[in-house]
């Protein structure tokens, strides 16, 4: 009998009486003899185990025939049956069975097939299961039957051999060094069938040393049938049919190792991650019976297209279904990413086509995530995240295509999710400064205030732009810790350089917030606070908000920006003209300033005499007209040239910055400039 391994797991266990066995002549069945323990004797040969079989030991006489026991309370000539009823008659009870009596008709009878083995490995005993196991049944009718498992090497009637440790361990068992050997096998028996058995070997007990064995094989076929159609369906989802997550990730992990070490193939793996566009939709309005049809037909189409991509069974892609909408085609031993390129469209042109689900002629797209790379090295999370992501981009593109990994672009998002995560600390750890922008009166040329902004010293990303962090800090709310700290350090600056130049009028400082400040934080008391502690008056502060941030606020917002005018502080709509550009609304609000868009200011270039839009000088100076007579001062920004200057000084534009004037500079350059305009003044 062969078979196919499972590894010994020793334990120790309990030790069953010693069992004999010999035959009266070859063409009788065998005679088995029980004794108690103590009698038990090694057999006559007493070799190590072997592998291959070894003539059968010498035979013991066959031992006469013992009468059947008589219950007590029957005489041996009474046919009939005892009367429980009656009183037991003392003259008439009959001795107890013998007990190895006993212990032969209980291993013969046994259900389970049991055996005993000598120290040399070879079988001397078997019952009756055991020998319906392992005797070959007649080849034809009539015929004898083939030789039965006493005298033939045990390890090989139960596939002991298979591998080392296994054999090993039955060695050990042998020799009475190991308690007990059990493992599981698949053997193919003498009538053609396999069996799943669950094989023991445990010593018989011996005064003398180590003696036979006793061994014991347990079919467990319908158990271990059950225990597979358990794993089919804890592996498998029960809509699609297909290969759920948890078997997914069991078969990537073992295509990464053998991608990695076995240089048979080409060493590469590759993944198609896809998500259906659309499909929420149809489980909101149709319901989740129709979407479950729907996905499930969407399988279908992806195992289609899986089969056609791969020659045969083992080289066909992987489809699964992670979960919701989400499907993956896992292609190990990959070719490059011109394959991967083919499978993707493919699995979208074969979705494009409709599906008609309970009547009903459903149509939906597919986003894909293409990924393809070395094995070696990569981890099934490695995978998964870079799959992901360009999924993410997939969608981000338009959806309904497929989009290659980019290591340039996940660079980008590496370095933003870096940025994000140290944020917060960097606030803490003093990784921020401030430079400023002048702000220059057009129809004088005088400093008149200036524009805090915020540098980023990121020990691994070097100097940062607001427009690299502070989009992030307002997503992940560390705007409201950051902004304090910008508003604190401004006015304190600010009030430095009143304080150095008594005798200079002295600038404001415009500071720029955030509309999450002003939801998340008491930016008013926050304001209040700081004007106290660093002895700024209120009239130096100017606070700029975007014009979409304050159009259209009401509420709390609007409350704030109220309560900060009130208290004497400037309120400047920053960016004006990209947004609503609603002037009518302005004159409810507590706003002093409008800063125009530089898109604006950069149309006044003059290139050969000619104006490259008209229709910006047009606007710019409406702006202005309709700002004045609601009580507005205006802004320019972005002004690099004299030309522009000079225009928007024509139409009455009150204040500029830009780098005609400046770019931002530390605050010791705004000192030297106080200081020599306190020079000129003099």
């Amino acid at each position: 009998m062969s078979g196919t391994s499972e590894g010994p797991a020793p334990t120790a266990d309990l030790v069953p009486p010693a069992v004999t066995e010999s035959r009266a002549d070859p063409g009788d069945r065998t005679v088995r003899t029980a004794c108690p323990p103590p009698a038990a004797q090694p057999p006559a040969q007493a070799a190590g185990p072997a592998r291959t079989p070894a003539p059968p030991p010498a035979q013991a006489p066959t031992p006469p025939p013992v009468p059947a026991p008589v219950p007590a309370g029957t005489r041996a000539t009474d046919p009939r049956p005892p009367d429980r009823h009656a009183a037991p008659d003392p003259h008439t009870t009959a001795p107890d069975p013998d007990p190895a009596e006993l212990y032969r008709a209980v291993f013969a009878v046994a259900p389970l097939a049991m055996a005993a083995v000598g120290r040399d490995g070879v079988v001397i005993a078997a019952n009756d299961a055991f020998h319906a196991l392992f005797t070959r049944p007649p080849a034809a009718h009539g015929s004898a039957p083939g030789p039965g498992p006493v005298g033939r090497v045990a390890a090989e009637l139960v596939d002991l051999v298979a591998d080392d440790r296994t054999w090993h361990t039955y060695q050990e068992v042998l020799r009475g060094r190991q308690a007990r050997l059990r493992c599981g096998r698949r053997l193919a028996r003498p009538d053609g069938r396999t069996m799943w058995a669950q094989i023991t070997v445990t010593p018989l007990a011996d005064r003398s040393g180590p003696g036979a064995v006793l061994l014991s094989v347990s079919d467990v076929s319908a158990h271990r049938e059950a225990q597979a159609r358990l794993r089919h369906s804890r592996m498998h989802d029960p809509v699609t049919r297909l290969p759920n997550r948890t078997l997914f990730f069991e078969r990537l992990a073992g295509a990464l190792e053998a991608g990695a070490y076995d240089g048979s193939g080409t060493g590469r793996i590759g993944l198609c991650y896809l998500d259906l566009d659309g499909f929420k939709a149809v489980n909101d309005t149709l319901g989740h019976g129709i979407g479950d049809r729907l996905l499930a037909a969407v399988a279908e189409r992806l195992t289609r297209c899986a089969e056609e991509a791969g020659p045969t069974r083992d080289t066909a892609p992987l489809v699964a279904r992670l979960g919701g909408d989400e499907f993956a085609l896992l292609v190990e031993e990959s070719r490059g990413t011109e394959q991967l390129a083919d499978l993707a469209g493919t699995v979208l042109r074969t979705l494009q086509e409709p599906f008609d689900i309970a009547g009903q002629r459903l149509s939906v797209s597919a986003s894909i995530g293409v990924v393809e790379r070395r094995a070696d090295g990569t981890t099934a999370t490695g995978l998964m995240q870079a799959a992901d992501t360009t999924l993410y981009w997939a969608k981000a593109d338009g959806k309904a295509r497929w989009t290659l990994f980019d290591p340039e672009r996940n660079a980008h998002r590496m370095t933003r999710q870096a940025l994000v995560s140290t944020l917060r600390p960097a606030v803490e750890r003093g990784e921020f400064r401030l430079e400023y922008q002048p702000l220059v009166r057009l129809d004088g040329g005088e400093l008149r205030g200036v524009e805090a902004l915020v540098r980023w010293e990121h020990p691994q990303f070097g100097t940062l732009a607001p427009n690299r962090f502070i989009g992030l800090a307002e997503e992940d709310g560390s705007i409201v810790q950051l902004g304090r700290w910008v508003l604190s350090t401004a006015c304190r600056q600010a009030r430095r350089w009143q304080l150095d130049h008594p005798d200079t009028e002295p600038v404001f400082v415009s500071v720029n917030v955030a509309v999450r400040q002003v939801w998340d934080s008491d930016l008013v008391a926050d304001v209040a606070d700081i004007l106290a502690e660093t002895g700024l008056e209120p009239g130096l502060l100017q606070l700029e908000l975007t014009e979409s941030a304050v159009m259209g606020s009401a509420g709390r917002p609007l409350q704030a920006l109220q309560a900060l005018s009130d208290m004497g502080v400037r309120i400047a709509i920053d960016d004006f003209g990209t947004g609503y550009s609603n002037l009518a609304y302005l004159s409810r609000l507590p706003v002093s300033v409008l800063k125009l868009d530089g898109s604006f200011v950069r149309g006044f270039r003059h290139e050969g005499g000619a104006h490259p839009n008209p229709a910006d000088e047009v606007i710019v100076e409406t702006l202005v007209q309709l700002a004045h007579r609601l009580g507005l001062t205006v802004t320019a920004e972005c002004v690099e040239t004299a030309g522009q200057a000079a225009r928007l000084r024509g139409i009455g534009c009150d204040t500029a910055q830009g780098w005609l004037y400046s770019r931002p500079v530390p605050p010791d350059r705004i000192a030297a400039l106080l200081t020599a305009r306190t020079a000129s003044d003099g």
